[in-house]
């Protein structure tokens, strides 16, 4: 089979090199599609054999519709500027190129949170469905958390290595991005019909604190464990405070 590699991207000139010179060896063709980024990502792109196309944001499914409908090939990886593949993983896709009946592949991401690779925190392990026909299968979600909708009859299979995700290289960023997608997900509950109580803040926020550092071990990856926990719990009483926000401005 031959594959289509696509990547989304906004500004992403810290990571992009990196990604394209992961997918170069399994990718009949790389497509990047670009939302007016303001920083040296398509200068970064033109330097390789990609096809490099911009339009303005529409949301995650949407873009990422669009761009496998500029596929050329039957089969799509899709991956994020921030990720690479490992060396095991690379041979794993070139193996299933070989294969006379391919079927639905899953990956194992493993992250990288301001220099540390995180093993635990609920974080690890985390499979991503990334390898897909394009035919029949399409991103869903309106907000934010989009998933692949895909033909049933498909098996869906394990490949072996890694997809490297170099998350965040600060606190500041990952503490605005978690409040980014916080507040998505408080605009995709609330379109939902759901409520939170004046409580509900807290006692989300102290939960996913324990659940993190505690019972997922979080304490194990050192002080970034301690962080990513303590910044996923603030995100927390943030997400449910928009939530009753959003909650009022419907009465």
């Amino acid at each position: 089979m031959k594959v289509s590699s696509t990547i989304i991207t906004l500004n992403e000139e810290r990571n992009i090199e990196r990604c394209i010179l992961s997918l170069q060896k399994v990718s009949d063709e790389i497509i990047v599609l670009d939302s007016f980024s303001n920083d040296k990502t398509e200068a970064i792109c033109k330097k390789f054999d990609v096809r490099f196309v911009q339009r303005k944001w529409e949301g995650y499914s949407a873009s990422k519709n669009y761009l496998n409908s500029l596929a050329k090939f039957d089969y799509i990886l899709s991956i994020d500027a921030d990720e690479e593949l490992d060396e095991t993983l690379e041979k794993s896709i070139l193996e299933v190129k070989k294969e006379k009946n391919p079927q639905l592949y899953t990956v194992n991401r493993l992250t990288n949170y301001c220099g540390k690779w995180i093993k635990h925190s609920g974080w690890y392990p985390d499979v991503k469905l990334r390898l897909f026909p394009k035919k029949g299968c399409q991103w869903e979600g309106e907000f934010v958390h989009e998933e692949l909708s895909y033909p049933q009859n498909l098996e869906i299979k394990l490949l072996e290595g890694h997809l490297n995700h170099f998350s965040y290289y600060d606190y500041v960023d990952h503490r605005q991005r978690a409040d980014k997608y916080s507040t998505l997900t408080a605009q995709k509950m609330n379109k939902a019909g759901k409520k939170a109580s004046i409580l509900k803040p807290y006692l989300s926020g102290f939960a996913r604190f324990v659940g993190m550092y505690i019972i997922k071990l979080g304490f194990l990856d050192g002080w970034q464990g301690f962080k990513i926990a303590q910044i996923s719990a603030q995100s927390n009483v943030f997400k449910y405070k928009e939530l009753r926000r959003l909650n009022k401005e419907l009465k």
